[in-house]
């Protein structure tokens, strides 16, 4: 009843520093998804679904957080879990992938684990909307490379690569375009994106964790938050990034 798309990039900012980043994308055909499914850190990203059990998400991230290896870590949780045969659960860390779909989900289902990314999904029209998600992820993926769309310069001048947020919600068009999920007699849906980041920032950017709960164009919703957040972000900012940045309210205008 969902598809999904977990990632990890590594690059460099252009002043040289390291970083590394994981997002979660997330849509499906009920009200939402974004309380249940995606979980994300600065270490890793894991996706719940299927007949969700929010523990394996929770749990997961933790332990990913605490060190342990995101194949290792969801196959331990599912091997403790009885109902893992309705399950799907996938994620990414910053060396290792898995994906798992168990046997009684119900169909179209599948996986697929790919560069530093992950796809997943049940109840959808067929195979091609993850072949799609993970088309449009790979066309914009960034990693080991210098990335010009990090920071606040990253939405107010035309840098070219956009921020993962918005990539990741083009990649839930793909997939939808390509039919989606298959449940038409159900029309209130939800999306998510959420990313986390290890650069620090003065204002931490609103579009790296939003939400649409309930409505008919979860999408397109979807995109108009993440460029209205990025507005809201751009006017943030030209007026209060010097009191941020001081820790002050001295420098902040009305």
């Amino acid at each position: 009843m969902t598809f999904s798309i977990c990632v990890h990039e590594a690059y460099e900012t252009e002043d040289g520093d390291s970083h590394r980043r994981f997002g979660v994308a997330v849509t499906t055909r009920l009200p939402g998804v974004g309380t249940l499914c995606p979980f994300v850190s600065d270490r890793g990203a894991v996706a719940t679904q299927s007949l969700v059990n929010v523990a394996l998400g929770e749990r997961g991230i933790d332990y990913v957080d605490d060190g342990l290896a995101v194949d290792d870590a969801l196959e331990a949780l599912l091997n403790a879990d009885d109902g893992a045969p309705q399950r799907q659960l996938h994620g990414v860390d910053g060396e290792t992938t898995f994906a798992f779909s168990g046997d009684e989900c119900v169909e179209w289902y599948g996986h697929r684990e790919g560069d530093h990314y992950t796809v997943a999904g049940n109840m959808l029209t067929g195979a091609g909307v993850l072949e799609a998600v993970a088309a449009a992820y790979e066309a914009t993926a960034v990693h080991e490379t210098t990335d010009p769309s990090t920071g606040p310069s990253a939405v107010t001048e035309d840098h070219g690569t956009d921020p993962l947020a918005k990539r990741l919600i083009d990649a839930l068009a793909a997939g939808d375009r390509e039919g989606g999920d298959k449940r038409e007699a159900l029309p209130i849906q939800s999306a998510a994106v959420r990313v986390e980041t290890t650069e620090s920032h003065a204002v931490e950017p609103p579009y790296n964790d939003l939400r649409l709960d309930a409505t008919e164009t979860p999408i397109a919703d979807l995109r108009e938050t993440y460029e209205l957040a990025v507005q809201g972000y751009r006017d943030t900012l030209a007026r209060y990034e010097g009191a941020y940045e001081a820790d002050s309210l001295d420098d902040a205008t009305e």
